[in-house]
Order: C-alpha cells, then structure tokens, then sequence
C-alpha cells in the first residue's frame, strides 16, 4: 500500500490521492441554504461539548469533589449520545434527516433548562440528568448532521466538505471556553484558612451555592438558542437525497452493501479511541496546566481557549490542504506529531508540557470529521445506520476520560498517546473501502 506524500497529480497512488476526488465540486447547486442552517449546528454543539471542561472544574469546587468524580459529567454524557445514537439513525431513515435534527435541538433545548432547577436544588445528581438530556439530542444532531453533510454532494469532495462543517464547530468550542471562563469561573481560589473561617462561621455552604449558580444563565441562554433554531429548521426545505449516497461507488452503486466491512468495523474503533484522546485532554487541561505551572483556574481557563482556537486553525486550514493532500496521509502524520507532543507533555510538566498539549489540539482537529466520511465509503444504504455507530463510538469520550482520571494527572496523558497511535494505524491500514 502506497500513500502519497506531496501534492496531487505527480506520480500518486490513484486509491490514496485521487484527482477526481480532490477536484470534485463541494457544494452543488441549489444546496447551499441548507449546507448553511445545518453547518451552524456543528458550532452550537460545540458549546455544550466544551463546556463540560469548565463543568468539571467548576463542580470539583462548588460541590467539593475529586477528579474521578467530577467526572460523571462526561459519562453520563457520552451515555446519552451512545444510547441515542441508534434510535436516532433509525427515526431518521423513517422520517427523514430534518425530523431529526429538530428532535435533537429540542432535547439540547430541554436539558439545558433543567440546570436552572438542578442548581436550585443544589444538587449534582439533577445535573448529570440534565446533562443525558442535553447529549441525547446531540446524539441526533450529531447523527444526522454528519451524514447529511457527507451525502449533500458528491463522494469525491465528502471528506473536504464535512471537514469544512466541522471547521465551524471549534469556533462554538472557543465561544464555550470564553463563556466559561467568563460567566462560570468566578476566580475566587479560598485558602484552607479562609474554608476554615467559613465553616466556622456558617456562610460555606452559601459560597459553595453560590458557585453552582454561576452555571446557570450560559445554560438558559444555550436552550432558547437551541430551540429558536428548531424552528428555523422547520422552515428550510431540505433536499430530497433519496438514494444519493455519499458511499456509492461504481463497484457498490445502489447494490446492498454489507454494514459491517472491515474499514468501517476499524472506523468505529479508531473514532472511539480519537474521543476519548480528545475529550480526555481537554477534560483534564485546565488541572494539568494549574498543576504545571501554577497560575489559577481562570488564566488556565485562557489557556484552554487558545488550545480551542488551536483547534479552529486546524480545522479550516485542513478544508485548503485536503485538495493537495490525501486525508488518509494527513489522518496518520497528524496522528504520529500528537504521539509525540503528548510524550512531551508527560515527560516535562512544565510551560512546555502546557505549550505541547496546547499544540494537540491543532493536530487532533481533522480526525473526527475524516475517520467519519472515510468510515461511510463504500456504504450505501447502510449510511444512516453506520453514521448511528460512528456516533456511538463517541462512548470513549466518557470511558478513556473516567480511565485518565484514574491515573496520575501526569502520568493520564500516556492514555491519548495509545489513542493516536490506533488512529495512526487505522488510517495506515483500514480507512480504505474494499
């Protein structure tokens, strides 16, 4: 197996860097109002994603729990989106993609406002509940988005054009990280001298509520948005896809295809382990650059966005470089240069472990959307169904977070280098349809 290594069209394997490919137009025409109200969910998903990195360490101090608790957040999470992601591809291939997606909007919507009285109650289980809610209806978002946006056009351009979708979701994630830092953290980091004081005094437990309260308005002010776009949803006409299928090919065509081929069996590992190196960086960024370097938990707050926006460069500039490199060969270098970054990290936790994590993120940003149209080549008519695992396979956002945060904070981040070195290997061997 050969895989191009310089721009196309010189010399190139025709299978890893096919001009036809590279070439083929992004959006077709009559198709761009509903390319638009669609993309502009990836960043309003983006926001509830990348909030519960600020969830975590707001609820560690306003609930007064550890890490490994704290990070019941992400598990019940990541639950909703693996136990929704299969009602939601087949509620979508009976009703089509736009049923969907405004079912997603209005369960996003629901859990949302449900932080309002769990943070009246003050407590942490009604937020974990809203929290299933809120990735229940990202499950659908993210299930039908996704697939809509690889099938709107030709297969040839559906890895640039998700990617390019995709490029709009850390702009959400940098909107969450300033949100959170902002609204969310209140800077305040009390001695044991002054919890002491506190509790001597009575006004503790007022503090502690105090903070749970800080969550509340991003939240509301997330929920109308959501359902606010419901509506405009509801509005748009959608195209008809019908049999359009961004996994035909001229061996496949309309012919029954088999749902579990090999590359697309690997694509749902290599999209579980991408999560869960993911979300468990980002999970456990602001503890690790607090413990690296000392500063507190609103700076690292800052220094969590500049990862995000790390994010975003890589995402919009990938939509330029796919149409000179092959998204297989830039899925495994990308995945190699993040091995080595996160060794960095591990071995020197210290401002250049920080700047090497921060680094990740940059790298990391074109592997969602590329493992996922690459896992629905060859597919057919099991698209929506195989787009249902592949968000299914976000599970190891929760599963390799709650791992991390078993570890040593230092020594956790060894669990996203073996998750890029499966990524690595998946591009390198499996992303191909047979």
């Amino acid at each position: 197996m050969s895989i191009s290594v310089g721009p196309a069209g010189q010399g190139n394997s025709p299978s890893l860097n096919n001009n036809e490919d590279i070439e083929a137009p992004l959006i077709p025409a009559g198709r761009l109002l509903p390319f638009l109200v669609v993309t502009v969910l990836f960043f309003l998903w983006a926001i509830p994603n990348n909030l519960n990195d600020i969830l975590i360490r707001q609820f560690m101090k306003s609930f007064n729990i550890n890490r490994s608790s704290a990070a019941g957040i992400q598990i019940w999470f990541y639950l909703g989106y693996f136990l929704l992601a299969i009602p939601a591809g087949q509620l979508m291939r009976r009703f089509g993609y736009k049923m969907g997606i405004v079912t997603g909007l209005c369960l996003l919507g629901s859990g949302c406002l449900l932080f309002y009285p769990a943070a009246q109650a003050g407590l942490y289980w009604f937020f974990l509940v809203a929290q299933f809610i809120i990735a229940s209806g990202l499950s659908f978002l993210e299930t039908g988005s996704n697939s809509f946006i690889a099938q709107l056009g030709p297969a040839g351009s559906s890895e640039r054009r998700l990617n390019l979708s995709q490029a709009f979701n850390p702009l959400g994630s940098i909107c969450a990280g300033l949100i959170g830092t902002v609204f969310i953290f209140s800077g305040v980091k009390l001695s044991d001298a002054q919890v002491a004081a506190m509790q001597a005094a009575g006004t503790y437990q007022a503090y502690l509520h105090s903070e749970t309260l800080r969550v509340v308005t991003p939240y509301v002010v997330l929920g109308c948005l959501a359902f606010f776009w419901a509506l405009l949803i509801l509005m748009t006409k959608f195209p008809d896809l019908g049999s359009e299928d961004v996994s035909e090919s001229p061996d496949t065509g309309g012919m029954h295809v088999r749902l579990w081929q090999p590359h697309f069996v690997f694509a749902v590992l290599a999209q579980f382990l991408y999560v869960g190196a993911q979300v468990g960086t980002w999970s456990y960024f602001i503890p690790y650059v607090e413990s690296a370097t000392g500063i507190g938990d609103k700076a690292a707050g800052y220094m969590l966005t500049a990862t995000l926006a790390a994010f975003a460069v890589g995402r919009f500039s990938s939509a330029w470089l796919m149409r000179h490199f092959h998204a297989r060969l830039m899925l495994v270098v990308y995945s190699l240069i993040n091995i080595a970054l996160c060794l960095v990290a591990v071995v020197h936790p210290s401002w250049v472990g920080v700047g090497c994590l921060l680094i990740t993120s940059l790298f990391m940003s074109i592997m969602f959307p590329t493992i996922f149209a690459l896992g629905l080549k060859g597919m057919g008519e099991k698209t929506k169904t195989a787009g249902s695992f592949l968000v299914m396979a976000i599970l190891g956002g929760a599963a390799l977070t709650k791992l991390m945060g078993m570890l040593p904070l230092q020594t956790a981040y060894l669990v996203p280098v073996v998750c890029y070195m499966g990524v690595a290997l998946y591009g390198w061997l499996f992303a191909e349809a047979k």
